[in-house]
């Protein structure tokens, strides 16, 4: 819903660089109460596993609804308390810091408690936020509007394309 297409504009905007993606490994999951942390600990792991092996990649982080926890987590935002939150299992080492070149967040359940990402990764983000979805706005009425991150993905390369 929003992965692929973000993904598909972002190498768009970014050609002829090579580009590659990766799909945390996480159950993204209502009811698995450390779904958050497992996919934390995947994304900082993954992210300091490619930097290793690859000294000059930049990233572009990317996360949907409970995706946007797995994000805010691994860059020192905790996500407990958020719907589908919790606590910070792991974080990118400040040293990888900028090498992340965006962060690019919709629906992002910390925005509903009224924190933001501030800091090291504040003006590398874009957290888009549906006018009345639930999960990003506090009194948010409208589930649709959780659904209709794709038609953000023109605006979320072109952002991410001016970071990298």
């Amino acid at each position: 819903m929003v992965g692929d297409p973000v993904y598909q504009a972002v190498r768009n905007s970014l050609r002829p660089r090579t580009l590659s993606s990766y799909r945390v490994d996480y159950p993204a999951d209502l009811g698995e109460p450390a779904s958050v942390q497992k996919g934390n600990t995947d994304l900082v792991n993954h992210v300091k596993a490619q930097a290793a092996a690859c000294p000059q990649q930049r990233f572009v982080l990317v996360g949907y609804s409970q995706g946007a926890n797995v994000v805010d987590n691994s860059i020192g935002i905790s996500s407990e308390g958020a719907v589908v939150g919790g606590p910070i299992a792991a974080t990118i080492p400040a040293e990888l810091a900028p090498r992340i070149a965006a962060i690019l967040l919709f629906g992002n359940p910390i925005r509903a408690l009224g924190r933001q990402v501030t800091g090291t990764y504040q003006s590398r983000t874009k957290d888009y936020c549906a006018d009345g979805d639930p999960i990003c706005q506090a009194g948010g009425f409208n589930f649709l509007a959780h659904l209709s991150y794709g038609n953000k993905a023109a605006d979320a390369a072109a952002f991410a394309a001016a970071k990298v």
